[in-house]
C-alpha cells in the first residue's frame, strides 16, 4: 500500500476585536434603518400637501361666499333701484297725460290714463347697465353715457311692471257686501263660463271631491269673506237666493285649517282653497309662472278691471259676467277671434289705450262708437248686456295699484347673480308730482316751528296752531307720498 501523506496542522483562526463586532453591528443596524428619513420627509411632505390642500379649499369656498354674499347685495340694491324708479315713472303719468292732451282734444275726447308703465325697461334704461343705456338711446335718440350719475357700471336689472287693476280681485267679497260679492261672482263664472273649461269642473280633484264652478267660486268667497255665510254664487238671480252657513269641508277633509274669513295677503294662499287644483292654477290664475303679465286674478287692486290693460280673457270675463248669452261665451271658435283681434289691435298700438271710458267700452261691445264697426268688421259679434250701468260700475280706464317685479343683476366670471324684489304700490291716495304736493309737505312741515317761533304777520289762530304736527296729519302726509304706498313687498 502506498502511505498516505501526513495532514497539515490547522492555522489558528483570529477572532476579530471587539471594536471590530462593535463595527460591524453597527452596520448591520444602520443597514436595517436605511431609508427611514426618506419615509418621514414623503409623510412630512403629504401632511403639509393635505393641509395646504385643505387651507386653500377653505379659502377658496370663503373666497367665493364672500364674493357671492357681496354680489347678492350689490343685486338686491340695484333691484331696490329699480322699484324706486319705476314709482317715479308711474307718478309721472299725469304729466304724460297732459303732454298727449291737445292731440285727444282735436279728436273730441279727453286722454285716457297712458301706460307708461309698460315701456319701463326703455325708459328706464338710462339708468341701468349697458344695454339699457343702450335701448334708452333708441328709444329717445340720446346718449345717456354722456350724463352724470346715470347708469349702474357693471351692474343692471330687468323691470316688469304689471298693473294689478287689470285682472280679476279675490279680494272683492271682503268688503262685506252682496253687491261686491256678487261682483265677484259674475267675473269668476263669466271667466270660466266657455264650455272648453267643463271637463276641468266635471272630474274629481286630487282629494277625490267634485267641485264645479258654483263651488269653487263660493269656496274662494267665503275663504276672503267675514261671515258665517255661504256665498251661493248666484250674482244674475232676480230675486234673493237663499244662504246656509259655510260648511266644515275642510275639517272633514282632515285639514290642519279652516276657512280664514279675511282678505287673502298673497296670491299662493289661493292654494289653500277648494277646488283650486294645479289645472285650475295654471288655466286661471298663472297660466306662465315667467310671465308675470299672464296673470288674471290677483289679491291687490281695486275691485273695478281696468278695459284698456286687461288681457283678453279678463276682457272675457267681464263680458261673459254681464252677457252670457253672447256668443263669445257660449262657441268657442268666436271667443278664440275675440282673444286673436283683441291681441292684433294691441300689438298694431302698443301703449295706446283702445278705450277712453267704460262707456266706451260697452259701446263698442255693442258694436257701436268709434271702435264698434271694426270689432264687426273683424268678425266679433255684438254683444247685448243685461245692464250697461252695472257693466261701468265693474270697470274703467285707470290704474292705481301696480306690481313691479325687479331683477337686479350682477355678472361674474362663468356665472350670474340675480335678486328679485317683487313690490306692490298703491297709488290711490298719492299725491300729484308737482307744486300741489311740495305745497302740502311745505304746510305740514311748518307746523313744527313750535310755540314762539311764529312769523311777522301770523294770526293767532295760526300761533295757537303752531307745533309738532298730528298723527292724523303724518298719516295723510305718508298716505299722499306721490311715489305711492308700500302694501307689499318681498325679496326672493
Amino acid at each position: 500500500m502506498k502511505p498516505t501523506a501526513p495532514m497539515k496542522p490547522m492555522a489558528p483562526t483570529k477572532r476579530p476585536s471587539p471594536a471590530l463586532v462593535r463595527l460591524r453591528a453597527a452596520r448591520k443596524r444602520a443597514a436595517k434603518k436605511r431609508g427611514v428619513a426618506l419615509v418621514m420627509v414623503i409623510g412630512a411632505i403629504t401632511v403639509l400637501t393635505v393641509f395646504l390642500v385643505e387651507l386653500q379649499e377653505d379659502t377658496s369656498a370663503s373666497l367665493a361666499a364672500a364674493i357671492s354674499d357681496r354680489d347678492s347685495l350689490r343685486a338686491e340694491f340695484a333691484a331696490k333701484s329699480a322699484v324706486n324708479l319705476s314709482r317715479l315713472l308711474i307718478a309721472s303719468e299725469p304729466a304724460v297725460r297732459q303732454r298727449v292732451q291737445p292731440l285727444f282734444q282735436m279728436m273730441g275726447r279727453n286722454p285716457p290714463q297712458i301706460p307708461v308703465w309698460a315701456f319701463a325697461d326703455q325708459v328706464l334704461g338710462a339708468f341701468n347697465g349697458e344695454a339699457g343705456s343702450a335701448a334708452f338711446a333708441q328709444l329717445t335718440g340720446i346718449d345717456a353715457a354722456a350724463a352724470k350719475n346715470t347708469g349702474l357700471g357693471d351692474l343692471s336689472f330687468d323691470v316688469r311692471i304689471v298693473d294689478e287693476d287689470s285682472k280679476l280681485n279675490l279680494n272683492g267679497p271682503s268688503e262685506g257686501t252682496t253687491i261686491a260679492q256678487d261682483r265677484f261672482g259674475a267675473g269668476f263664472l263669466g271667466l270660466t263660463a266657455p264650455v272648453q273649461y267643463n271637463p276641468l269642473f266635471e272630474e274629481a280633484d286630487a282629494d277625490g271631491q267634485f267641485s264645479d264652478r258654483t263651488t269653487t267660486c263660493s269656496a274662494i268667497s267665503d275663504w276672503t269673506d267675514l261671515d258665517e255665510n255661504q256665498y251661493a254664487c248666484n250674482p244674475l238671480a232676480q230675486g234673493p237666493t237663499g244662504e246656509g252657513s259655510e260648511d266644515s269641508f275642510y275639517e272633514s277633509r282632515g285639514l290642519p285649517y279652516r276657512r280664514k274669513n279675511a282678505p287673502y295677503d298673497s296670491l299662493e294662499e289661493l292654494r289653500l282653497v277648494r277646488g283650486v287644483s294645479d289645472d285650475f292654477w295654471s288655466t286661471f290664475v298663472e297660466p306662465d309662472s315667467t310671465d308675470p303679465d299672464s296673470r288674471i286674478m290677483t289679491v291687490w287692486g281695486q275691485s273695478r278691471i281696468n278695459v284698456n290693460t286687461a288681457n283678453a280673457l279678463t276682457l272675457v270675463a267681464v263680458v261673459c259676467a254681464n252677457a252670457p248669452e253672447a256668443t263669445m261665451c257660449t262657441d268657442p271658435v268666436q271667443l278664440e277671434s275675440f282673444v286673436m283681434v283683441v291681441t292684433l289691435l294691441r300689438s298694431a298700438a302698443p301703449g295706446v289705450p283702445l278705450f277712453t271710458s267704460p262707456k266706451g267700452f260697452v259701446t263698442a261691445l255693442e258694436g257701436k262708437g268709434p271702435m264698434g264697426p271694426l270689432l264687426t268688421s273683424l268678425g266679433i259679434e255684438p254683444v247685448v248686456f243685461r245692464s250697461k250701468k252695472e257693466v261701468r260700475r265693474q270697470i274703467s280706464t285707470d290704474s292705481k295699484v301696480f306690481s313691479v317685479y325687479a331683477d337686479g343683476v350682477v355678472k361674474g366670471y362663468k356665472r350670474e347673480t340675480r335678486v328679485r324684489v317683487h313690490a306692490v304700490v298703491d297709488f290711490r291716495s298719492a299725491a300729484e308730482l308737482g307744486a300741489e304736493a311740495v305745497g302740502a309737505a311745505n304746510s305740514l312741515g311748518s307746523g313744527s316751528t313750535g310755540a314762539g317761533a311764529t312769523e311777522e304777520g301770523s294770526t293767532e289762530a295760526e300761533e295757537e296752531s303752531a307745533g309738532p304736527p298730528s298723527d292724523e296729519e303724518m298719516m295723510a302726509a305718508i298716505a299722499s307720498d306721490p311715489a305711492g304706498t308700500m302694501v307689499y313687498y318681498r325679496i326672493e
